[in-house]
């Protein structure tokens, strides 16, 4: 048990039955009246940000949760495949909980949050960028653009990518996972 003294970004909590981390808090100290504290706090399963007022000095119960490297071995019709890093055990998680999943290739390094106390799986994050080879696009016309047009393209793992014009088939591009994005050309 904790405090709302003990509050600070990242802190996973359980609330509501429900597995939430601190995203953002404010402690309050209006002139009348007891002191409280304002927060955002993000779901841990579904990505969700709520907002919450505690009163100052309620207990918290502190969910302790671990971030684990995992390696990406192979995609199966019941879920996707991971091997610890460390210890080699293999993990089946479900799409759901990946930030990502179209990016995933082969051997790729993730970290996968758990929880502690059941040994559950709660979330799979991807490195920020990944690099990707382009496996298919039309070719740019040059000279007919007045600002910076985009075409699609297709990487090795299926997914389609928005990528500017010069960008050619057999290229290799940095991926930002996080919204799924063209971020640069890699040399």
């Amino acid at each position: 048990m904790a405090t709302t003294a003990d509050f600070k970004n990242g802190l996973c909590i359980e609330f509501n039955v429900e597995l939430y981390s601190i995203f953002e808090f404010q402690h309050v100290k209006p002139g009348k009246g007891p002191a409280f504290v304002r927060t955002k706090l993000k779901n841990l399963k579904t990505g969700k940000v709520i907002p919450n007022t505690f009163t100052a000095g309620v207990k918290i119960e502190i969910a302790r949760v671990e971030r684990r490297p995992y390696q990406f071995l192979y995609k199966a019709d019941d879920g996707y495949y991971f091997m610890h890093s460390e210890t080699f055990e293999q993990i089946n998680i479900d799409e759901s909980i990946i930030n990502a999943p179209q990016f995933l290739k082969e051997g790729q390094s993730v970290e996968i949050t758990v929880h502690a106390d059941t040994e559950t799986p709660i979330q799979c994050e991807l490195p920020a960028f990944v690099e990707m080879q382009i496996t298919y696009t039309e070719p740019g016309e040059k000279g007919n653009t007045a600002t910076n047009a985009m075409k699609d393209a297709i990487v090795e793992t299926g997914a389609t990518v928005r990528v500017p014009l010069f960008i050619n088939e057999g290229e290799r591009i940095k991926v930002d996972t996080r919204t799924g994005t063209y971020a640069e050309r890699v040399k």
